[in-house]
């Protein structure tokens, strides 16, 4: 089990981890493209990565599928130890992710558009806001979100739990 806001996070720094690589390796070899059509592209994915990061945070029926999940999140048994601050953030990294990222991208931007190397930049503005409205959710229920498993309840690995803040494991 691993708190949401943690997950999220996580991923944004795997992201800019894996656009560090992946960019200086690519503009190493291939050197800084000129600022043109192609900027202004990966300018728009971006925004609209965090345009539809806001969007998830909504009601809206096809969208708005973050604030719905929230909502019926399931409590946990009072018995539950929550992990605590340290442990959620090394699980909630995935270096496998990193991994990926970080030779997929270069390899696709060498032989194809040098700007696909900034592609891991995608996922950030969108889990920037997914984490902004967790911590908000949080903040304002007075919980913890949290994803993941708990042997003592019956739930799928996908399932959102939610806890005191009071009841963390130190």
């Amino acid at each position: 089990m691993r708190r949401y806001v943690h997950n999220e996070l996580a991923t944004v720094t795997e992201a800019v981890c894996a656009v560090a690589i992946s960019a200086s390796a690519v503009f190493g070899v291939r050197g800084i493209p000129k600022v043109d059509v192609g900027w202004r592209l990966a300018a728009a994915v971006i925004a609209l990565s965090a345009v539809f990061g806001v969007l998830a945070c909504t009601r809206l029926r096809w969208l708005g599928n973050e604030k719905r999940d929230f909502e019926e999140a399931v409590p946990l048994t009072p018995d539950t130890v929550l992990p605590t601050l340290g442990e959620s953030l090394r699980r909630s990294l995935d270096v496998g992710f990193v991994a990926y990222l970080a030779v997929s991208t270069p390899v696709v931007a060498l032989f194809w558009e040098t700007l696909v190397a900034l592609r891991p930049l995608m996922f950030v503005p969108d889990r920037l806001a997914k984490a902004a409205y967790a911590a908000y959710w949080e903040r304002r229920h007075g919980v913890m979100l949290s994803r993941g498993h708990v042997p003592d309840q019956p739930l799928d690995e996908g399932q959102y739990l939610y806890s005191s803040v009071r009841r963390l494991a130190s």
